[in-house]
């Protein structure tokens, strides 16, 4: 005996005559049929549905695709921080390319810039293109910045007195050598990031500016950050602001420490509000320095 299901699954074959199914058997086939609908979820089109991306997904993926993005073609010259190497320029704190709209940002990546060595980046598509820029304003600060506090003329008597910040840090022309100037540090950074800079120096440590101890063959030492190295020599520059050239042949030993020249215990040495103040001031350096680049382009042009 056969039954024929699909066009033909009300019959059976018996003694070679089509007979009608069995009651039961075509309960039975019923039952199948309605389970199977239930268990597919088929929808009339006979297609099932696709459950939608979140949006929030989407947007996480795409700014993990620009920050992706970003490292592998562009932070070799730039930096990972945007902020310049001995290959590019600052991308990051100068008003000129922070006032670039995102479509001319765009047409850099895609075209280049002539006579530079800013190459052409045609071969990403226009998706991680896009990706790159997102990023690129993250790194400038576009998103949303905390409220600033502080008194920054507050701010300014800790720098230069009881935070003693002027001994290596230089602001508005006054103050020491040994570390960087600070005028335009706070552009384009966030107040939690300046003052997380501030009372956790040793927290992702850019090797540029950890601590360089060089023990002479006399065995004195001395103590510093490299301004210049290769594989025979050494620039080191001491905190007294002198620049001592070192043949590396001719020490007895050179260690390199996972840690900064800065101390580490502003956030006990000053209250909150004090470090509210002397970020404040930081700000208000950022601002002077901005609006004098901005004057001097103006002129230039």
């Amino acid at each position: 005996m056969t039954t024929f299901i699909g066009r033909k699954w009300l019959f059976r074959i018996e003694q070679n005559r089509f007979v009608p199914a069995r009651p039961r058997k075509l309960f039975a086939l019923l039952v199948l049929g309605v389970a199977l609908l239930l268990i597919y979820r088929i929808d009339a089109s006979g297609q099932s549905k696709a459950t939608p991306s979140s949006p929030s997904k989407d947007k996480s993926a795409f700014s993990a695709a620009g920050a992706k993005a970003y490292s592998a073609n562009c932070a070799g010259c730039h930096g990972l921080d945007g902020k310049g190497g001995e290959r590019a320029p600052d991308i990051v704190t100068r008003p000129q390319v922070r006032q670039l709209s995102d479509a001319t940002v765009v047409q850099i990546l895609q075209k280049g810039i002539p006579n530079t060595s800013m190459p052409s980046f045609r071969f990403l598509d226009t998706k991680t293109r896009n990706a790159v820029v997102a990023h690129l304003r993250t790194l400038q600060g576009a998103t949303a910045a905390a409220k600033l506090t502080g008194d920054a003329r507050h701010g300014r008597e800790i720098f230069f007195n009881k935070g003693s910040c002027a001994s290596c840090h230089m602001a508005r022309g006054e103050g020491g050598f040994f570390a960087a100037n600070l005028d335009g540090y706070a552009r384009g950074r966030s107040p939690e990031s300046v003052r997380n800079a501030i009372v956790a120096p040793n927290r992702d440590l850019d090797p540029r500016h950890r601590t360089v101890v060089a023990t002479l063959s006399a065995g004195s030492t001395l103590e510093g950050i490299a301004r210049n190295e290769d594989n025979f020599s050494l620039q080191l520059l001491t905190p007294d602001g002198t620049l001592h050239l070192l043949n590396k042949s001719s020490l007895a030993s050179l260690t390199y420490r996972e840690q900064s020249p800065m101390p580490a215990d502003y956030g006990t040495k000053l209250s909150s509000a004090e470090l509210d103040d002397l970020v404040n001031f930081l700000f208000s350096l950022a601002e002077e320095k901005s609006g004098r680049s901005t004057k001097d382009d103006r002129e230039e042009d």
